[in-house]
């Protein structure tokens, strides 16, 4: 773990992105069909815990994802949506973007864990433009995947950069989705999304419910 500045000079304990992966990985049941978005999500498909079985899936084309190959024994081939290379599971199989993108949108998925620049305490999700002219936005196929896998996990740090929040009140970014996430996994806590907004699941190790709320526009329950 790490410790990181919020804005208010308190010092909050947050996971660095390989124990966020695994605390996402926790969670996905046994026999799970597990589309992994671009960015930190395509780490959990390291983090299978012992006894499970799950299938991951990367919108390019491939149904069983294994972990990242070690460094020197990379298949040139064999990438996922990030152009991260991957391995494949044993049985995995490979298909052409129009049947993944029938997975996607035909409820063939169970879950998706996906990034976000912003969650609103609806259940909004934007993460797919920022209208900062730096970073050119990008659809892929989280709109796809939002409409068409019941249960939508989010995978992001608490806080920008600057410290500013990423759970708000009201998404001020572009949408992807409305109401769509169930569950948002962060640095520093993890959440449930409610009709009364986010619900604190778990805080991360060392963190008060009073610093985190510091560091979230929106209202945290319990």
């Amino acid at each position: 773990m790490t410790t990181v500045l919020n804005l208010n000079g308190a010092r909050l304990t947050a996971l660095e992105d390989a124990e966020l992966a695994a605390r996402v990985a926790q969670d996905i049941p046994d026999g799970a069909y597990v589309n992994l978005g671009i960015g930190k999500p395509t780490h959990v498909s390291a983090y299978v815990p012992e006894g499970r079985e799950v299938i991951y899936h990367s919108e390019n084309g491939i149904l069983g994802v294994g972990p990242t190959p070690p460094e020197g024994e990379e298949d040139l081939e064999l990438i996922d949506a990030s152009k991260r290379y991957v391995t494949a599971a044993p049985g995995a199989a490979y298909f052409e973007h129009s049947d993944s993108f029938a997975m996607m949108r035909g409820g063939h998925i169970d879950i998706a864990v996906l990034g976000a620049y912003q969650v609103a305490e609806t259940g909004d999700l934007a993460n797919w433009a920022t209208l900062d002219e730096k970073f050119p936005p990008a659809v892929g196929g989280a709109m796809d995947l939002v409409v068409g896998v019941p249960r939508i996990l989010v995978m992001m740090r608490h806080v920008n950069r600057d410290g500013t929040p990423k759970l708000l009140k009201r998404c001020t970014y572009p949408l992807t989705g409305l109401g769509v996430v169930s569950r948002v996994y962060t640095d520093l806590a993890v959440l449930d999304v409610t009709p009364g907004g986010f619900r604190v699941v778990e805080l991360t190790k060392g963190n008060s419910l009073e610093d985190v709320q510091a560091v979230t526009e929106a209202k945290l329950l319990t």
